[in-house]
């Protein structure tokens, strides 16, 4: 997409932030860190803040205060202000000595004024002020201690973490997912004295609970700044249930239709349940670096789309075990280093082979311009030969400066590439595809009865078994791709082996991995009895198969799985590729899963997809790198995800 994009988005939303900290301690939380991450880096902040003890803090209730040398405090939230926010607030800057506090936002005013419930009516009166803002200042003023000193409270669209040009990730909703069957009992409970809902179908705004109803609005808040800054006009459209509230929302958000009547250009906005295809999510067909970098490095604390790069190989200490944390990681974010960047883009945007060429011709490059010795060699590209190339810069120090961020992202690759995982990554595939040919060929029974050999205790496995994550990746990846199937006897017999399978390697496990202790509400394997394995893995299957309706109430994208035939194997063909290929065949009719939500009568006079002029599709949860055009946006993460 051409500038403005949503790089620019966000360069601007933190350039604002960035005015406001010189010499100030400043308090960020986890998403607005990982903005800041991705869009220009820390670096950029300390810079900004200029002060030779520059103190940056995450912003949680046991946060260190600021002292008698410390007199301003930025504030910086993804969040709204209310709430536990608000006395964590307050309680630092109760012990703190600021005279002059600032607190920037990334939720505007009007979504304030809904969660203070202020009616539509009132708010509209309300244009141009911003009351709840003026209220916070004078309680920061009370809570520093002199109503003469500074407080300001503003708004700042701090949405996106811009992972490349056409790919933005919306790290301060990671916990935003769609709506599964099971969940309209929930809404229904909550709801008693009122019509119960029979379907996802049934459900719309006003049945969601006002917790999700507010998350849902905080994040059309920040998607009606960015197509302010995009300079567009946006129509909507929806696939799945969750999609088409935030659609509708969007659509009817009340401070963007003055914008509109302006705007020079258009857009259109496809949202899409990603639970409608968890496939992709948990496959291994993607033949694509990113994904395999992203699936076997550990996570980067704090962030939900980025790792740690042991950069131990590039000092002087021993590659040895207790000195993995002597060294402060790397990562795969490189904002303030165009060459890092542009191989990170290279990276996501080709298949496996070519991006480990890429690398190796980047290291070349860099390490012949700094006149390092290198010996050059053709072929097969190996992690030997990368690491040869690594170790050329290691002794350098300005040559480790000019290209520390190339070298993080080689590192990143020799490390991915040599992980017992990666060796593993084949193993998947296989079985995955010899999924696909039984999926077309036998019963959802059948397809179980394989998987059921392959759950063994932690004393049975080996390097080359599954781990019970592992199981539960091939049980999503089973169910997802099935799709709606009938149940009968063999299933229920099936489906109880496997549990009971499942439970008991739950038990058997010496440690719980984190993941295991949120499904079963236990955190340590002491406290795990069978009972309370068993019912947690009851539930885990009550999700399965919720996965596997999940497009039930689809007319046109009903299924994933594409059968065999005498010429080609049975495949899966990914839901946002077929949606995409809907919106962009001129042949086809106008596609009846693809609901276009109005924003008022003009709209509805409208038909066709002649609408569709520049396409942003939006997922709510869980994309992998894709070359969809023009942008592409998520609510969670680059890698795949196990949460129910």
């Amino acid at each position: 997409m051409s500038t403005p994009g949503v790089l620019s988005f966000t360069q601007q939303a933190w350039e604002q932030v960035l005015a406001k900290v010189k010499r100030a301690v400043v308090y960020l939380d986890a998403a607005c860190a990982e903005s800041l991450h991705w869009g220009c880096g820390s670096s950029r902040l300390l810079e900004a803040v200029g002060n030779s003890a520059c103190y940056l803090r995450e912003f949680e209730p046991a946060a260190v205060g600021g002292g008698a040398e410390q007199p301003k405090a930025v504030f910086v939230l993804s969040c709204l202000l209310k709430g536990r926010t608000v006395e964590t607030l307050r309680d630092i800057i109760c012990r703190s000595h600021f005279q002059y506090c600032v607190v920037v936002t990334a939720v505007n005013h009007a979504v304030h004024l809904t969660a203070n419930h202020v009616p539509p009516a009132a708010a509209a009166e309300l244009e141009g002020q911003q009351p709840v803002f003026e209220q916070l200042e004078e309680k920061l003023c009370e809570w520093m201690g002199n109503m003469n000193y500074t407080a300001e409270v503003l708004h700042v669209p701090l949405l996106l973490a811009s992972a490349a040009p056409h790919l933005a990730l919306t790290p301060a909703f990671a916990s935003l997912f769609p709506l599964l069957p099971q969940d309209v009992h929930i809404l229904n409970r909550a709801r008693p004295d009122k019509r119960r809902l029979g379907n996802l179908a049934e459900v719309d705004a006003t049945t969601l609970t006002p917790e999700l109803l507010l998350t849902i609005r905080c994040l059309v808040s920040g998607l009606s700044s960015l197509c302010e800054h995009l300079g567009v006009r946006e129509e909507c459209f929806a696939v799945g249930s969750l999609s088409r509230i935030i659609a509708a929302d969007l659509a009817n958000f009340a401070p963007a239709k003055n914008r509109r009547k302006t705007a020079p250009g258009r857009a259109s906005v496809v949202f899409v349940d990603r639970t409608l295809d968890l496939t992709g999510a948990v496959g291994h067909h993607g033949d694509n670096l990113v994904e395999k970098i992203l699936s076997v490095l550990p996570q980067l604390p704090g962030h939900t789309n980025d790792v740690m790069v042991n950069m131990v190989e590039l000092t002087a200490l021993q590659a040895e075990e207790e000195n993995q944390n002597m060294v402060a990681p790397g990562c795969l974010a490189q904002s303030n280093d165009p060459a890092a960047r542009a191989l990170w883009e290279a990276l996501l945007n080709t298949k496996h082979k070519e991006a480990v060429m890429e690398v190796r011709r980047h290291l070349v490059e860099a390490a012949s311009r700094e006149n390092l010795p290198i010996k050059m060699s053709m072929g097969r590209v190996t992690p030997g030969q990368l690491m040869s190339y690594i170790h050329l810069f290691k002794n350098n120090l300005k040559a480790l400066g000019n290209h520390c961020g190339l070298l993080q992202l080689g590192l990143a690759t020799v490390q991915t590439l040599k992980h017992p995982q990666t060796a593993k990554w084949d193993n998947f595939l296989a079985f995955e595809r010899l999924l696909l040919q039984s999926i077309g060929e036998s019963t959802m029974s059948v397809v179980l009865n394989q998987l059921l050999p392959m759950i063994k205790p932690s004393n049975q496995r080996t390097n080359d078994d599954y781990s019970p994550e592992e199981l539960l990746v091939l049980l999503i990846y089973i169910y997802s791709v099935s799709g709606e199937f009938s149940v009968d006897k063999d299933l229920g017999e099936g489906e109880e082996k496997v549990k009971k399978a499942l439970a008991q390697v739950f038990c058997e496990e010496s440690e719980l991995s984190p993941l295991l202790q949120k499904i079963t509400g236990c955190d340590s394997s002491i406290n795990l009895t069978f009972h309370k394995s068993r019912s947690a893995v009851d539930e885990l299957f009550t999700s399965l198969r919720d996965i596997a309706g999940a497009r039930n109430l689809m007319k046109q994208f009903k299924s994933v799985y594409v059968p065999g035939n005498h010429t080609h194997q049975a495949s899966y063909k990914p839901l946002l590729k077929q949606v995409v290929e809907e919106i962009f065949n001129p042949e086809r009719p106008d596609p009846v899963d693809i609901e276009h939500m109005s924003s008022g009568l003009t709209d509805l006079l409208k038909t066709g997809f002649s609408m569709f002029m520049k396409v942003i599709v939006l997922s709510t949860r869980l994309l992998k790198p894709t070359n969809i055009p023009e942008l592409l946006f998520t609510t969670d993460r680059l890698h795949p995800d196990l949460g129910f």
